[in-house]
């Protein structure tokens, strides 16, 4: 699609196939990407979006934890089954199931509650954090690259992302730092919705999360031969955000063992206020894992 946030809309808008027998039945559609398998972030916010659409208006999703159980296929349509687990007096839980063909692609359990008040602290925001617009932009790094997916990540995502240290497209960090924090915002304005802007940015929380553990090898994405896949992805929502307006993607890898890697971040408001926390677990191969380590 030629306008990049307008296929992300289009593929949030979920059908609703009326079915009501045990469980709640949607369908949406794949975006395109380079590498011919669904973006993780996006069969995430889709299945999320099916949960939204069976809770009360007055509940906000607050968490979700997923397994990624088989790579999607871009020239699928998806479907969504929504279980209704319980519904208490200021939560509620569903377990949304993905399908393409019959076969579970992703399986998440979400979780909703009414607005509360308690007890409130969150970690402050990096200090000292340059700001986006003295940064360049994914078309600004990958300008002259004729390559499909530097092509994509350049023009046809939805989100304008904006590393703050050298971004590892092509070239791993020298540094070998397991960490990093990226700028990011959807490239054009969004809808007043406040459960699309959450859904969005469970869509976004998929994006370079798992690059802390590339950087601490020394690994680019331009590595002949690198393997990467999301095994399960949490997040937990902790105050409002729109995703058209500028947040701050701070991400670490505490741990890499066994093929594995492990991924945390926090999502700031450019106000300084957490907006977000996310947690992935990655699968993570190269050829020769002796000769990055040493």
């Amino acid at each position: 699609m030629s306008d990049p946030l307008a296929g992300l809309l289009a593929a949030l808008d979920l059908a609703d196939t009326g079915a009501r027998t045990s469980e709640d039945i949607f369908t949406g559609p794949s975006l395109f990407m380079p590498t011919g398998r669904v973006f993780g972030g996006q069969v995430l916010a889709q299945s999320l979006v099916a949960a939204m659409r069976t809770v009360p208006d007055d509940r906000a999703v607050h968490s979700i934890h997923g397994y990624f159980l088989r790579p999607g296929d871009i020239e699928l349509p998806i479907t969504f089954s929504v279980d209704r687990i319980h519904d208490g007096r200021s939560f509620s839980t569903r377990r949304t199931q993905a399908y393409q063909t019959g076969r579970p692609i992703l399986s998440m359990i979400a979780s909703f509650q009414t607005e509360d008040d308690g007890l409130d602290h969150e970690a402050p925001m990096p200090a000292d954090v340059p700001d986006p617009e003295t940064l360049p932009s994914a078309a600004d790094v990958l300008s002259g690259i004729d390559h499909p997916s530097a092509r994509f990540w350049a023009n046809q995502r939805a989100f304008d992302i904006r590393h703050i240290d050298s971004p590892v497209y092509t070239a791993a960090d020298p540094d070998r730092r397991s960490r990093q924090a990226m700028w990011m915002r959807t490239i054009g304005p969004m809808p007043d919705d406040p459960d699309l802007h959450r859904a969005a940015l469970a869509y976004a929380s998929d994006y370079a999360i798992l690059e802390p553990i590339l950087r601490a090898h020394g690994v680019s994405w331009a590595t002949p031969r690198l393997s990467v896949a999301s095994l399960d992805h949490a997040m937990w929502w902790h105050r409002p955000a729109r995703v058209d307006e500028w947040l701050l993607y701070v991400q670490e890898s505490p741990t890499a063992v066994g093929g594995r890697g492990l991924a945390l971040g926090r999502i700031y408001r450019r106000d300084g206020a957490l907006v977000a926390s996310v947690a992935q677990e990655g699968m993570v191969r190269v050829p020769d894992p002796a000769s990055f380590d040493a």
